[in-house]
């Protein structure tokens, strides 16, 4: 169990020093593409919508495992060590701390110096909403959220099952986050055809999302921020979010570094009102998305310790 676990650890370590390359493949991305072309194909059927979905779900899920289990075989039947380096590769790939914290900076830089138009684009890569018009204090709050919401799905969750399952489980998990992202939308064409897909992610990050209040709860008591307002705050506001999870990270944040998430925001121009989160009536700035920053990355690596430390704790008790 140990052996697995250095893996991950080479794995999480890759990721902080490289983040994801874009002249790199990107297992993600070939997800993507194998989940619009099963869609397009399957369309063509005369099966039920939500049957179509679910084969497209069950599909892109095999596939990518399988393709990851035949490529680690592969290596083993080379040499083992090749099997050690190709699992971690694969492990790397799928985790996105570096990577959300680069998106972050790359709108705190800007931001910071009153660039807001500059802002406003790169919070665009970040979020769906619409941003032409945003302030400072909304490319703010808008950025501030999506590392609180992306630190499950980017950054714990995948710790969590390569931990769990290792590099076969990692990619399971990063397929059905591919494909809720793809199809899991609540709108005319997805309501039935994504219904699979947003059902099976919010069942994979039920647990995740639940153990990284934790994780951020020691991460703000190492910052020094509002511990005690985070468990306030997920008590109070997790259940208000639409999804079944979003709602623990975000309020989570919100409680550590005394703000509020939520409110009024548009979506290709219709109007929406978020929940509102927090415990705190202060509004974002730079100040909250730099700590929110710090927040994550902290987060990860209590996280991770944690999980080793249970591996570890797990390991000896087997070995009496």
């Amino acid at each position: 169990m140990m052996e697995s676990v250095w893996l991950v650890l080479a794995a999480f370590l890759l990721d902080l020093a490289f983040g994801d390359p874009r002249w790199l493949p990107h297992p993600v991305r070939a997800m993507g593409s194998l989940a619009a072309a099963l869609e397009a194909r399957l369309r063509r059927t005369a099966l039920p919508l939500r049957f179509q979905g679910i084969l497209a779900a069950a599909s892109v899920i095999a596939i990518s495992s399988g393709a990851a289990w035949a490529v680690i075989r592969g290596a083993a039947a080379l040499h083992p060590l090749f099997a050690d380096v190709v699992s971690v590769l694969i492990m790397y790939s799928c985790f996105a701390t570096r990577d959300l914290a680069d998106h972050a900076l790359a709108v705190l830089s800007p931001l910071a110096a009153g660039r807001l138009k500059e802002a406003r684009q790169r919070v665009s890569w970040m979020v769906g909403r619409d941003t032409e018009v945003m302030d400072e204090d909304a490319i703010a709050l808008a950025a501030t959220e999506s590392v609180a919401e992306n630190t499950v799905d980017g950054v714990t969750a995948p710790i969590f099952y390569a931990l769990l399952l290792g590099p076969l489980g990692v990619v399971a998990y990063k397929a059905a986050s591919t494909l809720d992202s793809t199809f899991g939308y609540r709108n005319e064409r997805y309501m039935e055809f994504g219904w699979a897909s947003a059902r099976f992610d919010d069942l994979v990050n039920f647990i995740p999302a639940r153990l990284t209040v934790f994780a951020i709860a020691l991460a703000a008591a190492v910052a020094k921020l509002r511990v005690f307002d985070i468990f306030r705050a997920v008590r109070e506001g997790a259940a208000l979010h639409e999804s079944p999870n979003a709602g623990y990270p975000e309020s989570a944040f919100a409680g550590a570094l005394g703000v509020m998430f939520g409110g009024e925001r548009s979506y290709g121009g219709v109007p929406d009102m978020a929940p509102v989160l927090g415990v705190r009536a202060e509004r974002c700035n730079a100040r909250t998305l730099r700590g929110a920053i710090g927040l994550m990355r902290l987060t990860a690596f209590f996280f991770l310790g944690g999980g080793v430390l249970l591996s570890a704790a797990i390991g000896h008790f087997l070995l009496q």
